[in-house]
């Protein structure tokens, strides 16, 4: 499995970055969804705003290269880390988003983690060196990037 990493330090408390991390939120700040994402649909009951960062939450996804994709939330601690597992694709098996929030004293560390496993076995590993991995560090930089600049207004 693949892992892209990167953290920031972003000059706002957790609790409003957090807000930034629901699945409708992405394409304010993530420019790959915002580009990428064609539809979003709640498969899970939503009823409430704290509905959107439970655990077990579900979502189907149409998503521009990869198809129909199903999400699933894994784990959610309230302004400190939330995981969104994604199955499904057409080029990826397996893709896991991890959002970490730790507060330091007038900032917070914004760690936003990928980890994913590509379909087409040895040809999907070739592809990943050759330039996924590049390609979703690229995304993954700038989205964080955004994210620190909306915040920070």
């Amino acid at each position: 499995m693949g892992r892209v990493e990167k953290s920031i330090e972003i000059k706002a408390p957790p609790e409003r970055i957090w807000e930034m991390l629901a699945l409708d939120r992405f394409p304010e700040w993530e420019k790959g969804y915002k580009e990428d994402l064609k539809n979003i649909k709640y498969t899970s009951k939503v009823t409430t705003p704290e509905d959107k960062y439970r655990v077990g939450l579900s979502a189907h996804l149409d998503v521009k290269g990869e198809g129909e994709m199903d999400l699933e939330i894994t784990e959610s601690l309230e302004n400190e880390k939330i995981t969104y597992h994604l199955t499904g694709g057409s080029f990826t098996k397996d893709f896991v988003l991890s959002f970490l929030l730790e507060p330091l004293e007038e900032e917070t560390k914004f760690t936003y983690a990928v980890e994913y496993e590509l379909s087409w076995g040895i040809l999907g590993k070739f592809l990943e060196k050759l330039f996924i991995k590049r390609m979703i560090k690229k995304g993954v930089d700038k989205a964080s990037q955004n994210l620190k600049s909306i915040l920070e207004k």
